[in-house]
């Protein structure tokens, strides 16, 4: 599929696309999820339904519902830029965190952005707890839980989906190269892991191999399993949070994000750790290039943080999981992974942060992963389905 090369080629269809969103889900009787890689402009998709939803009819409300509070600050932003402005009085723009509490409210239009965060038991409670005529869910793939599959075809089944690899093939954001390179551990660290390895492998085994994180949740909800089965599942638990910690916490991978960053000191980039204290860590050991932006920053700090990056007081730029949603810098080009989860989503909205469209872009992302552990496992999952992914042996072989 040729891929186009121009903005306002890039802009005309996006446009295409978005109606077509929109009209398919108006033939599905206004109930349905729009499927769409990051980039593709879902939030302008989640304007245009509610803007002329209300605009139809005077005495309707509408809510948007998002998962932080930087989302709903961006999409009373998205109605001010295409000119909706003159039905925001009648519409709520709440995080999921505070929606859930509504009850026995009515909507002419709810459109719930990131989808895959509102079907929690918890979150959930308030499609249940609540009336609408009209539903839009959007989110850049579907979930990859079975219960929250469940859930959404239940809710609002999808009317329209297009891939990341698919908006990348129509020009709607710019292509990528993924290259995966291996870390080592310490010697240290790495008998730390086996240690660890080995304890969750042992309780796996007394708790059934085959299905032992759901019998070690029942046994943890339960009130009368006997005590010791409920120590299993403790020590199951913390054995995969120690694995988990030490290979977030790699010493290698800050040696290897220098590197990389040294090498390319005139691209803007952006990392994603494992876990906020480590990203403290790799921003420490890139000042003065880099500031970091994470759930434990004040709200000023992570102002001060996006302000430096967008003006370019600083080209780096590191978080945990603070960017995977609702950010976006045009000219950022090049990203670092360093933490992992088993969840392609994850991945792919850490690589749409890289892909908005520019003319002959190409966002590269390095993800560093520890051979042979069980981050390898999840980035081979994470990555499944993308196209032009290498996998090389060292930093040096990036081109």
């Amino acid at each position: 599929m040729k891929i186009i090369k121009t903005m306002s080629n890039c802009i005309e269809i996006k446009d295409k696309e978005q109606k077509k969103a929109l009209n398919a889900w108006a033939k599905a009787g206004f109930k349905g999820s729009v499927i769409a890689g990051t980039g593709f402009g879902k939030s302008r998709v989640g304007v245009l339904a509610v803007g002329e939803t209300l605009r139809r009819n005077e005495a309707a409300r509408g809510i948007v519902l998002v998962p932080t509070i930087q989302l709903q600050e961006q999409f009373e932003e998205e109605f001010h830029k295409w000119k909706y402005d003159d039905v925001l009085d009648r519409v709520d723009i709440v995080c999921y965190q505070s929606a859930y509490k509504l009850q026995e409210q009515f909507y002419n239009i709810v459109v719930a952005d990131e989808i895959h965060l509102g079907l929690s038991t918890e979150h959930y409670k308030f499609f249940e707890n609540n009336t609408y005529d009209r539903l839009l869910c959007m989110t850049a793939t579907q979930p990859e839980e079975l219960e929250y599959k469940a859930k959404l075809i239940t809710l609002a089944p999808v009317v329209y989906e297009l891939s990341l690899d698919e908006c990348v093939g129509l020009g709607l954001v710019s292509p990528y190269e993924i290259y995966c390179v291996p870390v080592e551990l310490t010697a240290e660290e790495a008998a730390d892991y086996k240690k660890a390895n080995n304890m969750f492998v042992h309780y796996k085994y007394k708790l059934g191999q085959f299905d032992a994180f759901n019998e070690a949740k029942r046994i943890i909800a339960s009130s009368s399993a006997p005590g010791h089965e409920k120590q299993w599942a403790v020590l199951f638990y913390r054995a995969i949070r120690q694995r988990k910690a030490i290979v977030d916490f790699a010493i290698n991978k800050i040696t290897a994000i220098q590197k990389i960053v040294l090498t390319n000191v005139n691209k803007r980039i952006l990392t994603f750790s494992g876990a906020n204290d480590f990203t403290d860590q790799i921003c420490d050991a890139l000042s003065p290039l880099a500031l970091s932006y994470h759930s434990k920053k004040t709200k000023k700090q992570k102002e001060e943080a996006l302000s430096s990056f967008r003006n370019k007081k600083v080209n780096v730029l590191c978080s945990t999981k603070a960017l995977n949603q609702g950010f976006d810098v045009p000219d950022a080009d090049y990203g670092i992974i360093s933490g992992l989860t088993s969840k392609s989503l994850t991945m792919i909205q850490r690589v749409g942060r890289l892909l908005r469209f520019q003319e002959e872009k190409v966002g590269k992302i390095v993800v560093l992963y520890i051979k042979d552990t069980q981050e390898e496992k999840w980035l081979k999952s994470a990555v499944k389905g993308l196209t032009n992914v290498k996998w090389i042996d060292k930093i040096n072989e990036i081109n």
